[in-house]
């Protein structure tokens, strides 16, 4: 079986169509979607609609729960964005996504661990900043999760670890957003240094399984454009270069 994965969209309909045109290309069985979809100043509602048509499988991130649920008085700018640009169609769409899914008995999907769309699996956050997490960590993160692949995104960082018990954990990094401003559970940023949209290919390779990642060019400016013209330079930066100001 050949997976295309993706993750943390963002709203950048550019990236994104730049990553469905190269996963055409590449002769995959199935493309997956892990959350954090419309979240951002660029084209929730546009990005939504294509989405929609095309039906893969998809589940929800953090920011679409919080779009559900949480008050817009106090929502973030990014999700208030989306939340004032999406159509009572996209929430309905959104509502019904779940938090994680068994693609087949052997491959999981969840947002950030499979306990929590909000922790980060590969990645810690410590009073120094976010950091590469201990094997350690990500072992303790996983849990008890019954597969031998599991997907995840949130933290918008690419990387794949393989656990003792044979579990292999992939996260694909982020098809519409390279780089990003934290706060919790202290102030941090993540960067991937270059404003190329990220997917992976994982494959079924005898007993195991290989993992494809993949750096995709497409119009940047053009989003970033967008991004300043919305009011959000940081959003603009962080799409044209990796790197937060």
């Amino acid at each position: 079986m050949r997976i295309a994965v993706m993750s943390d969209i963002h709203g950048n309909l550019w990236a994104l169509d730049a990553v469905l045109s190269d996963i055409a290309r590449r002769q995959v069985d199935v493309t997956v979607n892990l959350g954090d979809i419309l979240s951002g100043p660029l084209q929730p509602a546009e990005t939504a609609d294509r989405l929609m048509q095309l039906d893969l499988p998809t589940i929800r991130g953090n920011h679409e729960r919080q779009l559900l649920q949480h008050d817009p008085a106090i929502m973030g700018a990014s999700d208030r964005w989306a939340h004032d640009h999406i159509a009572p169609g996209h929430r309905k769409w959104i509502a019904s996504l779940p938090p994680s899914m068994h693609l087949q008995k052997d491959v999981l999907l969840v947002h950030g661990t499979p306990g929590s769309d909000l922790v980060y699996w590969m990645e810690s956050v410590d009073p120094a900043g976010q950091r590469v997490a201990t094997y350690d960590e990500v072992l303790q993160r996983a849990g008890d999760a019954q597969a031998s692949l599991i997907l995840c995104g949130h933290t918008h960082v690419p990387r794949s670890v393989l656990l003792g018990d044979g579990r292999l954990v992939v996260n694909p990094g982020s098809v519409g957003l390279q780089a990003y401003h934290g706060d919790l559970p202290h102030p941090h940023k993540a960067e991937n240094g270059t404003p190329h949209a990220r997917y992976a290919i994982v494959e079924q390779s005898g007993p195991g399984w290989t993992v494809e990642q993949y750096a995709i060019a497409y119009d940047w400016n053009a989003a970033a454009g967008v991004a300043q013209r919305h009011g959000r330079p940081d959003w603009a930066f962080a799409l044209t270069t990796g790197r937060m100001p």
